[in-house]
């Protein structure tokens, strides 16, 4: 009996149909979805809501200018918290014990109460202050320095500051141990080390989650209206006491905060790119 034919290799598939995989559950996820937009864009077209109010305010003054003191609030703010973020991060990978503690227990005290809490303090700091200054020499009230504005600077910052350290310690973490001891070799301060080398390189590391912190300090000052900083959302609360249109300011603030941070997202795209320029990724 003769032995049968081996199997033609490759196979011949000219008789099959190529039937394309269908994704069932994306189709169903989408549909889904759709329904649920569709319901929200229903909720909001047929309530109670004067949708000309809501373009009249979009540029009103008083709104305007809550929007231009939330972007000023905020990049003073992060410019405060970037200087304690790394004086703190420096600080904690000092060899001194001291210089740790104090880091450390910066990090711990200002992480651990929440902001509003410490808005509130700074705003009411003339309760256990009344008077600043040195004795006998020069005194001010405390109440003529804490404005509302530098309370919201000082709560806003400083606690930024404590967050910020975390992230550029993690920066500089993940700088390989050589660089800083190649900079040792070559007769660097440790300084001068972690500014022309260190930094650099922890930059790629660092820009993700602080630009990330920068548009979550957007929108963390619409918690300085407690201590009556007139931002975004405090000017559209003052408004809508006086005219009792509540969702259609609140609706006037949400657009403009979502128009900053759609700004704000490129550009930290941008600076990423830049500094991941010579690494994977960097294109």
């Amino acid at each position: 009996m003769s032995a049968a034919a081996p199997p033609p290799f490759p196979p011949d598939i000219s008789g099959y149909t190529i039937v394309p995989e269908r994704h069932w559950g994306r189709w169903t996820a989408v549909v889904l979805m759709l329904v649920l937009l569709a319901l929200l864009v229903r909720a909001f077209a047929l309530g109670q809501i004067e949708w000309p109010y809501v373009g009249n305010f979009l540029t009103a003054p008083v709104i305007l200018q809550g929007l231009f003191n939330t972007v000023t609030m905020s990049v003073a703010a992060m410019a405060l918290g970037i200087v304690l973020g790394v004086v703190a991060a420096v600080m904690r990978m000092s060899d001194n014990p001291v210089l740790q503690g104090v880091a450390i227990g910066y990090s711990w005290l200002f992480r651990g109460t929440p902001l509003i809490l410490q808005l509130l303090l700074w705003f009411n700091l003339a309760l256990i202050f009344p008077v600043l200054g040195l004795p006998g020499l020069w005194s001010v009230r405390t109440v003529d320095v804490i404005t509302p504005a530098i309370a919201a600077l000082l709560g806003l910052g400083i606690n930024q500051g404590a967050y910020t350290s975390e992230v550029i310690r993690a920066g500089m973490l993940s700088v390989d141990a050589g660089q800083y001891e190649a900079a040792k070799a070559i007769g660097m301060t440790r300084l001068r080390a972690l500014r022309r080398i260190v930094f650099p390189q922890a930059m790629r590391v660092i820009l993700p989650p602080l630009g990330n912190e920068f548009i979550s300090m957007v929108k963390a000052t619409s918690l300085a209206s407690v201590v009556q900083y007139s931002e975004l959302l405090h000017n559209a609360q003052n408004v809508y006491y006086a005219n009792s249109r509540v969702i259609e300011l609140l609706l006037v603030a949400g657009f403009w905060y979502l128009v900053v941070i759609s700004v704000l997202t490129p550009l930290q795209a941008l600076l990423e790119r830049r500094f991941a320029r010579g690494v994977g990724g960097g294109r």
